[in-house]
């Protein structure tokens, strides 16, 4: 049965289950998801094949904790742009810098919001000075640094 008030794209509760499990846990193998769902295998594959071919599933990606590896600084950054119209060359500018590891186009007082991770605050200054607020278009930055991660997850699908 489709429950198709998630979105327009066909997938059904044992769908959701096999997302569930891995969202949970990524390196759960499909045998171990296909015993727990009472299903075989080779359903597991089909449906997580199926469901990269629908783009619902963009990848897996290993998280480590920055903090762990010398990267002690997350902050947040409003960045406002000089007009509209140079947001993609912005965008494309800002893939260069490997401190962005998120960028939004957003609505509000702010163009952009991106979050970046620096090893510590003569780091994030120079990633600020140097690369993000040299990037023609870009008129100004608002940082904002965060103390602490209370709560990252990914949404619940059931």
């Amino acid at each position: 049965m489709v429950d198709k008030t998630r979105s327009n794209l066909e997938i059904d509760n044992l769908d959701i289950e096999i997302l569930s499990i891995l969202m949970n846990d990524a390196t759960t193998a499909y045998t171990e998801i296909a015993k727990e769902l009472i299903v075989s295998g080779g359903t597991i594959h089909v449906r997580m094949k199926k469901m990269q071919d629908m783009g619902i599933i963009k990848g897996s990606n290993l998280i480590i904790d920055p903090q762990k590896v010398g990267y002690d600084i997350c902050a947040f950054l409003g960045i406002f742009l000089e007009k509209g119209s140079t947001y993609n060359e912005a965008v494309e500018k800002l893939r260069d810098v490997k401190e962005v590891v998120e960028l939004h186009y957003c609505t509000g007082a702010y163009s952009m919001f991106a979050k970046v991770i620096c090893r510590d605050t003569a780091h994030l200054r120079k990633v600020l000075n140097e690369e993000i607020q040299a990037i023609p278009g870009i008129q100004r930055t608002e940082t904002i640094i965060s103390l602490e991660e209370s709560i990252k997850r990914q949404i619940t699908l059931k």
